[in-house]
């Protein structure tokens, strides 16, 4: 692959702040002083655009030509700029270029309601306008009523109003325009009341003249079931509200960036996050446009703001394999992929048999994740999916019939086929463009095609070929100019941008919630039918970012994250193989003595066995570690968290209740069984309590190993709002909490010695101490880390065993080295432990007398988490440095 040239000044450490109407820019400036003793040098900020009134994420954009009003608007963006610029920091913005809000407060979404094909903006967006439906064709489609359409004109659901800019409809509060055509008649009709009286569809005729208005406007009102069945835009996933963006128009992507653009040459910000890269046309045309802007704005930005080139980075998630193209000429991704591979790195395969034996005692569910995710896709297809089915297959039918030699291929068997391609597809997308497929995304297409092969009709198995051929098998370009090229990039374009949110929504938002053998697995952009990950295996896929991807962003905690850092780490243990069989007698034990407690909807128990025992694991990853059963106002704000949980776990696996269909009964007989499992008169928190404090200390040694290789490997760190405390939090919004700010600025002003911050460790302070004093060490030596290579130590014991427990390895540049050492599977002595302070004997227990960690760059090195300090020559033994954590970073005392 090509790699992109390393940025002169790339971030040392991003911490991203989630910004709404709680938590504005004027109180992100508040935290700067915070930040910037931490070592962070620079905040990374949620969408920053106007967004929906009321929006506490901001990817719900209505204009791009403004700064949020409700953060504060660009006075508070310069006011935040100029506290930073203070401190020597910067500012990344998280940007939003696939989707709108389609809905009031949106200009161009409602001028295209208002004048249909005929607005400035009908080319903005992604609407296809030749539906198949004669309702709907030219039209465009609004599933937004809550009941069928007669029945809400006859409610009064829907009823023409008149307010400061005329004639408007009115749906459930919400205004709507209409066409300048429609509104003539109605302004010369004479007196307003008598004019809103005449279409009260309440009354018969009112009824009709009221439909015949609507009849004559650019879209068509619709029952919000229809939505997934014939919608006809773009959405982002299945969210009606969120329209998709033709970004790969130059006037669309220009309009939609011209404040990016000024905010950049201003200096106000240094770089971006790209939000849903695959969601668009063309990713590789999208970034590099991008990056040639942004260069083309480097010499007008003022002196004493950093040159550039600006920092970008895209969120995507990359199967096992699969690497982001460096000719997209960005720095990388948003790290979904470092959060995977050192989560893998905590879990012990010894314990897979033993995991998915449990699973499958304690569920009854014998498929694997890969059948589970299959399952999944097949039927999200049908029920969230079918208007993005039914488009990408009219689009490959339109491809067939521009072909004489293939047009008498029918719609139904393109359907047939294309749906065996989405659901055995092993990646989000491919990008095949006008010279067709490379050879990674062949080599993608040819396992999604073969495993088709296997499973469509043997009359479908030629056009299935067909089909690949379409899909950028052949070059467009190799085809003569005129209708066939024409329908055969579009079907390829349409076909590229439906796998992405479709995997994702049968992946992320469904399997996930099915398939629980060990939910810590369970994460965006993991494979949660991979439970472990060797540190060979991680040696190399860390030699290979410092090769291609050196600022690549490295995340374990975002605001998508199924379940915080912390959490995950815990959960971890559960794998080792000393901890798996005491797990499986403990929760074994519950499922007996909770059993009276489930309630039975239908004749059988609620929760089911395997929702009960996906709740069982949840509770143990998210119970606080300063929280005692006997603490009834912690105890009850734990089981609301719990309960929000489980209702969204409930929806999302869409097995026995779903957003669109919710199963009350089944629902409130789960959050009955919650309530009484964690009243404190059960007795069972208690248990939960001691069964968590058994494992507690080695699931903190197992996030300390995390947060380590975060801020030492290559890579620029992603510190998420709050997790410089533990972090135990659960899927959004819980993931979103107010952070206590007060607690962590107070923190990061001590001076405790690491003695004291062991002894109370389950405050967070000493999670908080290990991360500042990497990232000072990050501000001392930023070029080793920022260009240095990446190079795996050796470590030999008598027995061989200890380079299975004992990840080594350095980072060098021109003759200086950071050295780091940290234990796996550290179990075995910290189970049941009162901390995770660490020492010769823990040391002893794990690795045998004569281990050596060899290939060392020789000099004086201290231990940048601890007091030691000596000199190493080619050689070291660990257990001299491990002390008092399982994790050491030796820099060299001359730095």
């Amino acid at each position: 692959m090509s790699a992109p040239s390393p940025a002169p000044n790339p971030p040392r450490a991003l911490a991203r702040l989630q910004l709404h109407a709680g938590f504005t820019l004027d109180d992100a400036a508040e935290r700067v002083d915070y930040y910037d003793k931490l070592g962070v040098s620079h905040l990374y900020a949620s969408p920053l655009f106007a967004a929906r009134p009321g929006s506490l994420h901001g990817y719900d954009v209505i204009d791009y030509h403004r700064i949020s009003p409700e953060l504060g608007g660009e006075p508070a963006l310069r006011r935040l700029v100029e506290r930073l610029r203070a401190h020597g920091m910067g500012l990344v913005l998280d940007i939003v270029p696939n989707h709108m809000f389609a809905g009031p407060g949106n200009a161009w979404w409602m001028d295209v309601l208002r004048l249909g094909r005929a607005s400035r903006y009908a080319a903005y967006f992604d609407i296809d306008w030749r539906s198949p439906d004669p309702l709907v064709r030219g039209r465009v489609l609004l599933p937004i009523l809550g009941k069928p359409y007669a029945q809400a004109l006859r409610d009064g659901d829907v009823r023409l109003v008149h307010g400061e800019a005329g004639f408007a409809l009115c749906v459930h509060e919400a205004a709507l325009p209409l066409s300048p055509v429609s509104t003539q008649p109605l302004e010369r009709a004479g007196e307003r009341a008598a004019v809103l009286a005449a279409h009260d569809a309440t009354a018969a005729a009112g009824f009709d003249r009221l439909h015949a208005l609507i009849d004559e406007q650019h879209y068509r009102l619709a029952l919000w079931k229809l939505a997934n069945d014939m919608i006809d835009y773009r959405r982002f996933f299945d969210i009606n509200e969120l329209a998709g963006l033709r970004m790969d128009r130059t006037r669309v992507f220009e309009d939609s960036h011209a404040l990016v653009f000024r905010l950049y040459a201003e200096g106000l910000i240094d770089g971006v996050r790209i939000d849903h890269v695959d969601g668009l046309a063309d990713p590789h045309r999208y970034c590099r446009q991008l990056r040639h802007r942004l260069r083309s704005l480097q010499r007008q930005r003022p002196t004493g703001t950093p040159p550039g080139p600006a920092y970008v980075v895209v969120e995507k998630i990359l199967a096992e394999g699969e690497r982001l193209r460096g000719t997209w000429r960005t720095d990388g991704t948003t790290g979904y992929e470092f959060m995977d591979q050192v989560g893998a790195l905590l879990h012990d395969p010894a314990g897979e048999g033993m995991l998915t034996e449990l699973w499958q005692a304690m569920s009854g569910e014998r498929a694997d994740f890969a059948a589970v995710a299959r399952t999944a896709r097949r039927q999200i297809l049908v029920d969230s999916f079918e208007a993005e089915l039914d488009r990408t297959a009219r689009a490959l039918f339109d491809a067939a019939r521009a072909d004489l030699s293939t047009r008498d291929v029918s719609l139904p068997a393109i359907r047939r086929v294309l749906v065996e391609l989405l659901v055995h597809f092993p990646v989000y997308r491919t990008y095949a463009g006008g010279l067709g497929r490379d050879a990674a995304d062949e080599s993608v297409f040819q396992q999604a095609y073969g495993r088709a092969r296997r499973n469509v009709r043997i009359e479908d198995r030629e056009l299935l070929a067909e089909v690949s051929a379409w899909l950028g098998g052949q070059s467009p370009r190799g085809l003569p100019p005129g209708r066939m090229r024409r329908a055969r990039e579009r079907a390829m374009t349409i076909f590229q941008q439906a796998t992405s949110p479709m995997a994702a929504k049968a992946v992320e938002d469904t399997a996930c919630y099915r398939y629980g053998r060990l939910l810590s697995r369970n994460e965006v952009g993991a494979d949660p039918g991979r439970l472990a990950l060797d540190i060979p295996g991680f040696h190399a896929l860390c030699a290979e970012r410092a090769h291609d991807f050196p600022h690549n962003l490295l995340a374990t905690a975002t605001h998508d994250h199924k379940r915080g850092e912390d959490a995950r780490a815990r959960l971890a243990v559960l794998s080792q193989a000393g901890v798996v069989s005491a797990w499986a007698g403990t929760v074994a034990r519950w499922r007996e003595r909770n059993a009276r407690l489930r309630p039975l909807i239908d004749e059988a128990p609620a929760p089911s066995p395997a929702d009960e025992y996906m709740l069982y694991q949840t509770l143990v990853g998210a119970w606080p570690l300063e929280l005692a059963p006997n603490q009834p106002d912690g105890v009850r704000d734990f089981a609301d968290r719990i309960a929000q949980w489980q209702l969204k776990a409930l929806r999302e696996a869409k097995r026995r209740s779903r957003w669109t269909q919710p199963n009350e009964p089944y629902e409130e007989a789960c959050g009955s069984f919650l309530t009484r499992l964690l009243d404190p008169a059960h007795g069972f928190t208690a248990q939960l309590h001691a069964f968590v404090g058994r494992i507690a200390a080695a699931g903190a040694a197992n996030s300390l190993l995390q947060t380590v290789l975060r801020l030492t490997t290559p890579g620029v760190p992603d510190i998420y709002q709050g997790t410089e405390f533990w972090d135990f939090s659960l899927v959004d919004p819980d993931n979103r909490r107010p952070v206590d700010f007060a607690r962590r600025e107070a923190a990061v002003n001590e001076t405790a010695s690491w003695d004291e911050l062991l002894q109370d460790w389950r405050d967070g302070r000493l999670k908080q101490r290990v991360i500042r004093q990497l990232l000072q060490l990050r501000s001392r030596d930023a070029p080793t880390f920022a260009q240095g290579d990446y190079r795996a130590l050796a470590v030999a014991s008598p027995d061989g065993q200890a380079g299975d427990r004992l990840l080594a390895f350095q980072r060098t540049l021109d003759g200086h080295a950071i050295i780091v050492l940290a234990l796996r599977h550290t179990a075995d002595v910290l189970l049941d432990a009162a901390t995770p302070h660490w020492d010769a004997a823990s040391s002893a227990a794990l690795l045998p007398d004569g281990t050596r960690v060899r290939g060392v760059r020789p000099g004086r090195y201290r231990n940048v988490l601890g007091e030691g300090e000596d000199v190493v020559d080619t050689g070291l033994d660990p257990s001299s440095w491990l002390a008092p954590l399982p994790v050491a970073v030796l820099a060299p005392t001359a730095s």
